[in-house]
């Protein structure tokens, strides 16, 4: 009997200790070498680093966290296959990719495995295919796109805008979008000049920028392409204001583009100099992790993986299906939920709403001019 009382406790403590083992698996399909390796890097350590606090705190409902990144090489084929990789590994959560024309491609492997996919891609057309499990970690340009263009007119004064995008999927969306917000409050389109990924030479679309009559431009681009135009526009002696939505005055352009950064302004959904405590916390806890800055795409790998969090804990089991159904029309409080940094909602498509910033880059730094409300906040 003793031998049997045992094995029943031995049994038992064994069942206890497998369950307390047990993991819950998360999937990054980030950018780490290619054109958006920046992007992708700093969205990866800011999952990383909020994996690593989870975990410490004793992970979501009990179970710590595996989290597994992926290169996708900043190519949507890859992309794709690694979500395919990602689902038949029996990931509950994907996080990526970060470029819009690779969530643009991987989506559907997610979407069809049902398994919820946040992504820092702001091409509009991402949330308007209705997928009931991709949600994103920034803005809509959708949302951002009106208050660039509310600053221009109203700010800058501007009549005229000239711009540089680049030729991709969030380019092009950015461009169509920005054309459109700006016509809408009775502005001009100036200089309307196309630019590739990765592209080197800037001298072209600079000097047609200089020449063309606008008052303002608005630039649209990755960030190394970001650096470039300013490094270019610098040396062409361009005296107009320069403009842009979240890249544009983003650390890593900031340390590319040198003194050439200066006087830029850009609207940003998600920024490290940010006045909020909980974001300076961040921002200390990535340095010393990382021994570098977060742009605003470690801010976003960081707060997505502690929505993922906040919403599990809220249904209260890992459930996929009942994820997504919860995340629509969703409001999240970050003072009941730290890591969040900001409150945020989300909509019935998965687009999010939050406080975001107006910057400029002052002296080599990124300084926030204003802090802007919620779109939706009555």
């Amino acid at each position: 009997m003793k031998l049997l009382a045992r094995a029943v406790i031995g049994t038992t403590l064994l069942g206890c200790s497998l369950a307390f083992a047990q993991t819950v698996k998360i999937a990054g399909l980030v950018e780490l070498t290619g054109t958006g390796a920046t992007s992708g890097t700093n969205f990866d350590n800011g999952i990383k680093l909020a994996v690593k606090e989870i975990n410490a705190a004793g992970g979501i409902l009990g179970r710590k966290i595996d989290y597994r990144s992926l290169d996708t090489q900043s190519n949507p084929g890859v992309a794709k296959g690694l979500a395919q990789q990602a689902v038949d590994d029996e990931a509950y959560v994907v996080m990526g990719p970060v470029f819009s024309g690779s969530i643009m491609v991987s989506m559907a492997v997610t979407r069809k495995a049902e398994v919820p996919n946040f992504t820092g891609g702001e091409a509009a057309a991402i949330t308007q295919q209705g997928n009931p499990y991709v949600f994103r970690t920034s803005f809509t340009q959708a949302s951002a796109m009106p208050k660039i263009a509310g600053y221009l007119r109203d700010s800058l004064k501007a009549k005229t805008v000239d711009l540089i995008y680049t030729n991709n999927d969030f380019g092009k969306g950015g461009r169509d979008l920005i054309i459109k917000t700006l016509e809408a409050r009775g502005m001009k389109i100036g200089a309307d000049l196309s630019t590739e990924p990765g592209q080197v030479d800037f001298s072209s679309p600079v000097l047609k920028a200089r020449q063309s009559t606008g008052d303002a431009l608005f630039v649209y681009t990755n960030e190394e392409e970001a650096a470039r135009v300013l490094r270019e526009l610098r040396k062409q002696g361009y005296a107009k204001p320069v403009v842009g939505e979240t890249v544009l005055t983003s650390q890593k352009v900031i340390e590319l583009a040198g003194e050439a950064a200066n006087g830029a302004v850009a609207h940003v959904g998600l920024t490290a100099d940010a006045p909020q405590a909980g974001v300076k916390k961040f921002d200390e806890a990535y340095q010393k992790e990382f021994k570098s800055r977060s742009d605003h795409n470690g801010l976003k790998g960081y707060i997505g993986l502690y929505t993922v969090k906040a919403v599990t804990e809220k249904i209260g089991k890992f459930d996929p299906k009942a994820f997504a159904a919860a995340m629509k029309n969703i409001s999240l409080s970050a003072k009941a939920n730290p890591g969040l940094l900001l409150d945020i909602s989300y909509d019935d498509h998965g687009d999010l709403d939050r406080e975001s910033y107006m910057t400029k880059v002052v002296n080599g730094k990124q300084v926030v001019t204003d802090v802007l409300p919620p779109v939706n906040k009555k």
